[in-house]
Formats: structure tokens, C-alpha cells, sequence
């Protein structure tokens, strides 16, 4: 069994075309089964660093391994069956005519063969409670629902690492709580990169602060999320009232 990270980033940077520098050298490891919240303003590089994890974004200088595999031009297909990428908007990833042949897409494109191509969409439908929705198309679908499909066409990949786009973004308070249920029931690696701090704390255990493409804070969910001095300076608040004690993150990180 590896002993190496599930995620590890060393002397990441990234500069795109136009001289802007999004990474400046990020350090990072995240060790299996771990629930990491990756926090920033807008334009820290939360989504640069996303796309980096399954080779969509390349670095300019540094290493992005997954389970101690360095992606590569040459393992790239590979890692991409091992990490998931849920996207903000479900229209990204939800482009086929009915909701299984959605699910199914990922795992047959990489060459999941039948009888197993259809249990393991039926076992991603079930895991997000969409079973009884897998002949609808997506269209029809509430924002809630959407989102699970979404994420059950991740799942049906098996990937051993799920990174989420602003999971939370547009549902209303149940659809959350919902999704929130479904991503606390899996014993994936997940990194979760969001705005939504009180959701965030919800789902995660560890946080990590990026700002202006560098490493500006990691630890214990609950201990950042209780220094407002540290969020102040990062462009990050709270809601008004609310209040987050370390036995709360606890019992919320799902530990």
C-alpha cells in the first residue's frame, strides 16, 4: 500500500500567456482520505491550482503528483481516472441526451466494458440518490439534482480523489444540506474550493488560504475560520452571527 500523499503540489507555479502570475510556488500535501477547503479571494488561484490536479492546466516550474504519480503528458490519462473534477456550473459536465448515458460517459471513455460500465452507473446514481431520475434529461432537472448528477458522473470514474468547484454555489438551503449528506457518506479525498465558509466547515477538516497565487495560511478548519484577523487580511468573512467553536468544526468535519 503507498504511503504517499493523495495529493502532493512542490515549487508549483504557474504563469499564464499573458505574463500574469497565477501560482507562485505552492507546497502542498494532502494525505488520503483527507477533506481539504481551499480558500481565497477572487483571483488568489483556487481554480488555476484546481485545474492543475488532473493535468487541464500544465505548471510553468514545480511537480503535481497524485498518489505519489507525477502528471505527465505520459500519465495523464491515467490520472485522469483517478481524479474527479466537479465544476461550478453542471452545464460543463452534463451534455448527453438522458442522465445515465451522462454517468456512463467518463467510465466508457476509458474503457469500462459492460456489464460493469452499468453497475457502476447505477452504484454513482444511488450514491447520490438519483436512481429513479437516470432516464430524465438533465434539462429538466432542478439546480439540486442537477449538481448531483454532476457529481455522480465524477463517481462513476471511481476516481480516488474528488476536487469540487464551489459545490454549494445556487442551491437553496435543503439541496445543500443534501449534497453536503452525500459528500460527508464518501471516504474519498476531496478538495473542496469554495467562497462558502460556513459550508466549507460543514464538509472539511483542514483549510488552506491562497492569495495572490501563494500559500497564505493551512491548518485545522476550525482554528481558521476563528481568527477574523487572518480572514480580514485574505478578503474573507464569515456571515454575520455566525460562530464556529472547535467542538462544532469537529462534529462537522464528520470525525
Amino acid at each position: 500500500m503507498s504511503t504517499s500523499p493523495a495529493v502532493e503540489l512542490e515549487g508549483v507555479q504557474h504563469v499564464y500567456p499573458d505574463g500574469r502570475h497565477a501560482l507562485r510556488g505552492i507546497d502542498l500535501a494532502v494525505e488520503p482520505g483527507e477533506r481539504v477547503a481551499v480558500l481565497g479571494p477572487n483571483g488568489s488561484g483556487k481554480t488555476t491550482l484546481m485545474l492543475h490536479l488532473n493535468g487541464v492546466l500544465a505548471p510553468s516550474s514545480g511537480t503535481v503528483r497524485i498518489g505519489g504519480t507525477p502528471v505527465t503528458r505520459r500519465t495523464l490519462r491515467g490520472i485522469r481516472s483517478r481524479v474527479g473534477l466537479v465544476f461550478q456550473n453542471p452545464d460543463d459536465q452534463l451534455f448527453m441526451p438522458t442522465v445515465s448515458q451522462d454517468v456512463a460517459f467518463g467510465p466508457a471513455n476509458f474503457g469500462v466494458p459492460e456489464p460493469e460500465l452499468g453497475s457502476r452507473v447505477q452504484s454513482a446514481l444511488e450514491a447520490v440518490g438519483m436512481e429513479e431520475h437516470s432516464g430524465r434529461t438533465t434539462m429538466h432537472l432542478s439546480a439540486g439534482q442537477q449538481r448531483r448528477v454532476a457529481l455522480a458522473t465524477v463517481l462513476s470514474c471511481r476516481p480516488e480523489v474528488l476536487v469540487l468547484d464551489e459545490p454549494s454555489n445556487d442551491l437553496d438551503p435543503v439541496s445543500r444540506r443534501e449534497l453536503a449528506e452525500v459528500l460527508l457518506g464518501l471516504g474519498t479525498t476531496m478538495l473542496v474550493v469554495t467562497h462558502d465558509l460556513p459550508y466549507a466547515a460543514q464538509l472539511c477538516t483542514r483549510a488552506v488560504i491562497l492569495n495572490d497565487g501563494r500559500l497564505a495560511a493551512d491548518g485545522p478548519i476550525e482554528t481558521i475560520l476563528s481568527d477574523s484577523g487572518l480572514l480580514a487580511q485574505n478578503r474573507l468573512e464569515l456571515p454575520w452571527g455566525f460562530s464556529l467553536t472547535p467542538r462544532e468544526a469537529h462534529t462537522h468535519g464528520g470525525e
